[in-house]
């Protein structure tokens, strides 16, 4: 994967930033080159798992160029060809409704409406506490769209949270291979 460029971008689900970018720092270290890409929510919103400046600031360090954090930073992905394949880790279930829906009104919806145009691969890796209610419908009709992949997902608190789902972070990798094949990487449910 070292003649590949990845598009990185992270949503707003907080609590899965120390592992997300765990996995970037992984996939730097291998010589992937990473443009790293936020939601405005990710990129300016200050939380209890840390601040947002400080999160940016390592991304940029990690990645050796800056975050793009708004729509009109996004836009030039596609036309420009600047990535092989988008990697939406954390995609929240918010941002999965956009992209079913094909609403393109965040930095990473652009970066994904810009990049499908080039009928590349986007991969999701999703984390939502309502993937088994609400969002259900969103990773059905996401899960038959051409160019779209998952990193494999199963409930990550079936008994406190039993509509939750979340992507196995650690598996980014082998997705990131098969999706570049066309492929899905399965199985997708995991246990």
């Amino acid at each position: 994967m070292k003649d590949i460029t990845i598009g990185f971008a992270l949503c707003g689900s907080f609590c899965t930033f120390a592992a997300a970018i765990k996995e970037m720092e992984k996939l730097s270290k291998a010589g992937v080159k990473i443009l790293p890409i936020m939601s405005q929510a990710a990129a300016f919103t200050d939380t209890r798992f840390g601040k947002a400046e400080d999160i940016r600031e390592k991304i940029e360090k990690i990645c050796g160029q800056a975050v793009i954090a708004d729509i009109s930073g996004a836009e030039p992905i596609g036309p420009k060809g600047l990535i092989n394949i988008l990697l939406i880790a954390p995609c929240t279930g918010n941002t999965l409704a956009k992209l079913a829906n094909g609403i393109t009104d965040t930095t990473v919806t652009m970066a994904a409406k810009s990049h499908l145009r080039n009928l590349k691969p986007v991969l999701i890796a999703i984390s939502t506490n309502d993937g088994l209610a609400g969002s259900a419908k969103n990773i059905g009709r996401l899960l038959n769209r051409k160019n779209i992949f998952f990193v494999p997902y199963g409930q990550d608190d079936a008994f406190n949270k039993p509509a939750s789902l979340m992507s196995d972070f650690t598996k980014i990798p082998a997705a990131l291979e098969s999706a570049l094949k066309g492929e899905q990487l399965q199985p997708v449910l995991i246990s």
